[in-house]
Formats: C-alpha cells, sequence, structure tokens
C-alpha cells in the first residue's frame, strides 16, 4: 500500500514515514498541502496521513481537494485537537478516521493494517460482482453494507469454484438460501439447476422418497414412479435447509450419497449416480447434536468441509439502513403507494431494536409500514414496537464514533435519494454536494447488490 504522511513538523513526517517504512509499506512526505496535491496527482496514493492544523491549505481543504483529483483514495486526519467535532468535520470531509496527537505507533500500525485489509476486501469483491454479473446473478438479491457481510460474501466467492461441500451456519431469517444461490451463480455448476429443500418441512415418513425418489407401488400412495431432489439437481446444486432434522436411517443414506455418490429410489434395487453438490444449511448446534447423538458424527464431518456462519442482524447494525431503503423501495413499487421514506425517530427505533427475526423480519416490518402508512413516510406507529423493546444503549457508548457518523451519512444520502426520486443531481443539491463527490460517496459506502 502507498501512503503519503502530510506534516508541517519534520520531526513528526520523518517519525511516521520512517516507522510506517520499516513495515513494509511504501511511504513519503509532504510538508504542506500544496506538495500534496502535486504528488497525489503525480504518484499512486492508497493512504494519506493528513495533519489536520498546517499553515496555508488545512488538512481538511487538503483532503477535499486530494478526493476530487482520486476518489479512491484513503485519509486519516492526525490532530491535537481530537474532541467530536473534529472528528465530526473530518468524517464530513471524506476522512476514514481520525487519530491524536501524540500518535500511538502501536494503534496507528494496527488502523494501517485494518485499511490496508479493508482495499483488498473492497477489491476482492468488486472482482466477484463483476463476476456474478457475467453470470447474470440476479441484482438485488444481497444487501449489505458491513464488513461482516462483506468477509461472509467474499469468502464464498473464493469457495464457489470448488466442488466441496458447504456448511452454513445462522439464525433463521439471516439469508441462508440466498448465500447457496451465490455460491451456485459464482460456480461452474451455475447453468445447471438449484434445488432448494427444507428438511423440516417434509413429514419423517417421506423424506427419503422426497430426496431420493421412488419406484411405483414402493408403499401404499405410491402410484408412479418420482425422481427425487438428488435427481432434480443433477448437474447442479441442492441446497438442504434445515439439515439438522434428518432422520438418522436418511442421515445414513446421505452419507452414503456423500462418500460414494450412490443412492437408490425407494423400492428400487438398481443403484444410481447423480452429479450433485451439496450445500446444507442450519439454525442449530450440530456440534452438540452430535453430542448428543442425534446427528452422525460422520456425516457433520462430511457436510461440514466449508463452514460459513452467517451474522445475525443485531450485529451488522450498518446494514440495517440499506435493507430498509431497498425493502422500502420494493414494496412500495409492489404496492403501489407513495411511501418514499423512514421517519429519522422510525429509524432511530429500527437502529436499536434487536430482530430476533434477522433480516426476514426487518423485511416484514417493512412491508407492514409500507401498506399501513398514512401518506409519504412511516412513522414509530407504523412500527410493531415502541421504544421500550430497543437497546437501552446509547449510540455513542456501544461503538465507535466512526460507526456512527456512516450511518448516519448513509441514512442522509438514502433519504434524499428518496425524495428526489433516485435523482443523484437533485440529491447532491439537496445534501450540498458536488454530484461527483455523491457519487464517490454511494461507492465509498459499498452499497452493493450482489
Amino acid at each position: 500500500m502507498d501512503i503519503l504522511v502530510v506534516d508541517d513538523e519534520p520531526f513528526q513526517r520523518e517519525m511516521l514515514t520512517d516507522y510506517l517504512a520499516g513495515r513494509g509499506y511504501t511511504v513519503s512526505g509532504a510538508e504542506n498541502g500544496e506538495e500534496a496535491l502535486r504528488r497525489i496527482r503525480a504518484e499512486s496514493c492508497d493512504l494519506m496521513l493528513i495533519d489536520y492544523k498546517m499553515p496555508g491549505k488545512t488538512g481538511l481543504e487538503v483532503l477535499r481537494e486530494a478526493r476530487e483529483i482520486n476518489p479512491e483514495i484513503d485519509a486519516v486526519i492526525i490532530t491535537a485537537y481530537g474532541t467530536v467535532e473534529t472528528a465530526v468535520s473530518a468524517m464530513k470531509s471524506g476522512a476514514i478516521d481520525y487519530i491524536s496527537k501524540p500518535v500511538d505507533l502501536d494503534a496507528l500500525s494496527l488502523m494501517v493494517s485494518r485499511l490496508e485489509e479493508r482495499r483488498v476486501l473492497i477489491r476482492e469483491n468488486e472482482m466477484l460482482r463483476m463476476e456474478l454479473e457475467k453470470k447474470q446473478f440476479p441484482a438485488g438479491d444481497i444487501i449489505y453494507k458491513s464488513d461482516k457481510m462483506a468477509s461472509l460474501i467474499n469468502l464464498a466467492g473464493r469457495v464457489a469454484p470448488s466442488n466441496a461441500a458447504v456448511l452454513l451456519q445462522g439464525e433463521t431469517g439471516t439469508g441462508k438460501e440466498l448465500v447457496a444461490r451465490l455460491i451456485h451463480r459464482a460456480g461452474p455448476r451455475a447453468d445447471g439447476p438449484f434445488v432448494a429443500v427444507n428438511c423440516g418441512a417434509i413429514a419423517e415418513g417421506l423424506i427419503e422418497s422426497e430426496l431420493f425418489g421412488h419406484e411405483k407401488g414402493a408403499f401404499t400412495g405410491a402410484h408412479q414412479r418420482r425422481i427425487g431432489f438428488f435427481e432434480q439437481a443433477g448437474g447442479g446444486t441442492l441446497f438442504l435447509d434445515e439439515i439438522g432434522e434428518l432422520p438418522p436411517d436418511v442421515q445414513v443414506k446421505l452419507l452414503r450419497f456423500l462418500q460414494e455418490k450412490r443412492f437408490q429410489r425407494v423400492g428400487g434395487e438398481r443403484e444410481r449416480t447423480a452429479d450433485v453438490r451439496v450445500i446444507s444449511a442450519t439454525h442449530q448446534d450440530l456440534e452438540t447434536r452430535v453430542r448428543e447423538r442425534r446427528f452422525r458424527e460422520d456425516l457433520y464431518y462430511r457436510i461440514n468441509v466449508i463452514a460459513l456462519k452467517i451474522p445475525p442482524l443485531r450485529d451488522r447494525r450498518e446494514d440495517i439502513p440499506v435493507l430498509t431503503g431497498h425493502f422500502l423501495e420494493r414494496y412500495a413499487a409492489e404496492n403501489r403507494r407513495p411511501v418514499r421514506e423512514v421517519s429519522r425517530e422510525a429509524m432511530d427505533l429500527l437502529m436499536k431494536y434487536d430482530f430476533p427475526g434477522n433480516v426476514r423480519e426487518l423485511e416484514n416490518i417493512v412491508e407492514r409500514g409500507v401498506v399501513i402508512a398514512r401518506g409519504e413516510v412511516i412513522t414509530t406507529g407504523e412500527l410493531p414496537f415502541g421504544p421500550e423493546k430497543g437497546r437501552k444503549q446509547s449510540p455513542d457508548a456501544t461503538g465507535r464514533l466512526q460507526d456512527a457518523l456512516e450511518n448516519l451519512e448513509v441514512e442522509m444520502i438514502g433519504n434524499a435519494l428518496s425524495e428526489t426520486g433516485g435523482n443523484q443531481t437533485r440529491a447532491a443539491e439537496k445534501l450540498g454536494l458536488s454530484e461527483r463527490m455523491l457519487r464517490y460517496k454511494l461507492k465509498k459506502h459499498g452499497i452493493r447488490k450482489s
């Protein structure tokens, strides 16, 4: 990563450049804003460390102009004035973080390392997005902004080209089937079928027949031959949701298929094969079920070659505003309702609510709000819960200031776009930004559709 240190104090500038260079980064220094801008025009730069107060152009002025030259550049403000007002000004100008003087070098090293990992993740996810677009992955299925979901999508994209068995773990409503579909569409089986089966929704006496099929006359009511889900998914992917619900005898047959790729229809004698990738999912603790002898240990290790854990919505609250905006747009169009936004008070309640039903519950809440709203705005009166169900912690006590500011920025941009019908020129005017800066902020906040 290429780093530019901008500071008018020679000792501070040299200390930081030497320290970061010693950790393997390509580092250069600039003693004032004009020199920094010349370097940015002429050289590659991924990250700027900018002193807040300098003669001539201030750090914030340099940052704003640098963003016009290179909207992709990251910036950290270095300041001796570590106040909330300073942080707000820095974030509004596009800084990704700030650090106070005297600089804690260990904290700086950790911050730079995290920013480098973030840039790598963004690049990899952009490549994955382009690949998915080539394969016509349906836009809008997975909406996220959080680093946790970005990491999950990134890993899913790296797993997709293989034929390895994948186990998706997560609470009900987190979107396990959507991630399974992403893996299918991003892999070599994208042109084959994707067959989704909820093992918990099939009667225990019928599940073997549903999975493997049956021959005519195999049991009472089997009036004709039935092709099972494994054969239906041939050449593609079989998604077994709630796999922990499989009865013991079916677990044995599934294990045999995973080991040998062979199975028999119920009532049949001939062995059959199916070229199928199996992706499983569960909201249960399968390790506990293994210890309790309710789930076969050998099957557990067969389906758990790659484990992906989908975080609950309460652990990735920065996704709530973008998901809310997505569902609002969808259900307003589907129901032909004029609802365009969620009030600030209602959004505050959504941000504090713990969503035991996860994304599915948020979707239900937004759809309900769209249907019953009296005007163009969903207010607290349209929510199925009040403040007493929200978290009792204040925002500045529960997370970093940067996260709160970014959430507010995302909400304001979303509201402006909703109010202008998606017109970026008018939305930029409402926000007091240039249209170019608005486009950059949309990209910066990583509101992606995979």
